[in-house]
């Protein structure tokens, strides 16, 4: 087994374009639950989830049932026909949500990029154009052109000039910089109710209030970015729940199929109208396989309580956390909402504190050089997130040694 992994590797140096570097040397075989196996046989907890994908779990039953299922039967077809599956998934998310209609792709990029075009659609179809759109700095929209133009991260975007233009970037949880930037131009506010990609910040329920206030009174539309915070990822099937505000579109990935690539746009009846036959489409999103997948992945999440799972076990995470800050140091601070969770380190060292949680069997993401980032399965148990917790505080005094 060590051998495939060395040959894994080889392939992928001689292969694979190099935009990841030098990953982890690490390949894994199957996952069950919340834990993830090698080539080697050893067995990981994944804290990461995918990066937030893995919402119900590794080699979940329903999930499997219901993509080897549909993958007997049709695993695509394409859009110019009816899709029962398609359909049923954007009837059950008008049902739990704000919005009256919804759009899929592939990603959360790809969904960005809709509501993007949504937006200056809306705008131009009623015959007074606006561009501009603003978004917050810190933030992260996706890779492709228009996304990581609307990222407000310029490492993300130096390369590929020229870039789109309207775009307009002002501070986060900062009301008077956004109140001062929305003008008679302005066609969209777009905004991460969590930064997910700058270390995990929730916005403030002020200025997200605000927010909806501005584009109200200037007449532009609110996007919320829930790429990472759908799904149940916060303990709310979407994050803007908890902050009693609702957009006018919504775009979200991530976790909303387990691992099957799927991305939405939802929206309400008025934006959605903007898009009319030719203005939008793909050639994947929604197919039979994506949907059934999310459709699955909705039910388990409603079946098994995972709403509730992710609040409390988030809540016991983030104290069990806390008190590693109080009781061995190397902590400045522990927040998030849910199970997406940053901890921000006293020093640099990130990148150390990953990989001595995984020589430990846990698997960790990073923000910066700074930040611990995790979004584990929602199925996670209290025992599993207190084991990491002690991972680790171990992990720490050693650091701190």
């Amino acid at each position: 087994m060590e051998k495939q992994l060395e040959w894994t590797m080889h392939l992928d140096k001689s292969y694979y374009m190099n935009v990841y570097g030098d990953r982890v040397p690490v390949a894994f075989t199957h996952g069950k639950g919340i834990y993830l196996y090698s080539t080697e046989g050893r067995r990981y907890m994944d804290m990461l989830g995918g990066i937030a994908v893995n919402s119900v779990g590794h080699g979940n039953p329903r999930l499997v049932k219901a993509i080897a299922g549909q993958a007997k039967k049709m695993i695509h077809c394409s859009s110019l026909y009816y899709v029962p599956s398609q359909s049923e998934l954007a009837r059950t998310l008008a049902e739990k949500t704000f919005a009256d209609r919804s759009f899929f792709c592939n990603s959360g990029a790809e969904a960005n990029e809709a509501a993007i075009k949504l937006a200056r659609a809306y705008f131009y179809k009623k015959g007074a154009p606006r561009a501009k759109i603003i978004t917050a700095l810190q933030s992260f929209h996706g890779r492709t052109l228009a996304t990581v133009t609307a990222t407000g991260q310029e490492r993300f975007s130096k390369y590929f000039g020229p870039l789109p233009e309207g775009f307009v970037y002002v501070p986060y949880n900062d009301i008077e910089a956004l109140k001062s930037a929305v003008d008679a131009d302005t066609c969209a506010v777009m905004l991460e109710l969590v930064q997910g990609e700058s270390g995990v910040v929730p916005a403030d329920p002020a200025y997200i209030k605000a927010a909806r206030k501005i584009c109200s009174e200037a007449g532009a539309l609110l996007i919320f970015d829930e790429v990472q915070t759908g799904t149940g990822r916060t303990g709310t099937f979407f994050a803007y729940e908890q902050y009693e505000v609702t957009p006018d579109i919504l775009t979200t990935a991530k976790g909303l199929a387990g691992g099957v690539p799927i991305g939405a746009m939802l929206a309400t009846e008025d934006a959605a109208a903007a898009f009319e036959p030719g203005n939008h489409g793909t050639t994947f999103g929604g197919n039979p396989l994506a949907s059934t997948a999310a459709l699955a992945v909705i039910e388990e999440i409603e079946q098994k309580g995972l709403l509730k799972n992710a609040r409390d076990i988030g809540s016991f995470l983030k104290k069990k956390l806390m008190q590693v800050q109080k009781k061995v140091g190397g902590v400045a601070e522990v927040r998030g909402m849910g199970l997406l969770i940053g901890i921000e380190l006293s020093a640099p060292i990130a990148a150390d504190v990953k990989q001595k949680l995984f020589d430990r069997g846990y698997l960790v993401g990073t923000c910066g050089d700074s930040v611990i980032r995790i979004a584990p399965p929602l199925i996670i148990s209290k025992r599993e997130a207190a084991a990491f917790a002690s991972a680790f505080a171990e992990v720490m005094e050693v650091c701190n040694a």
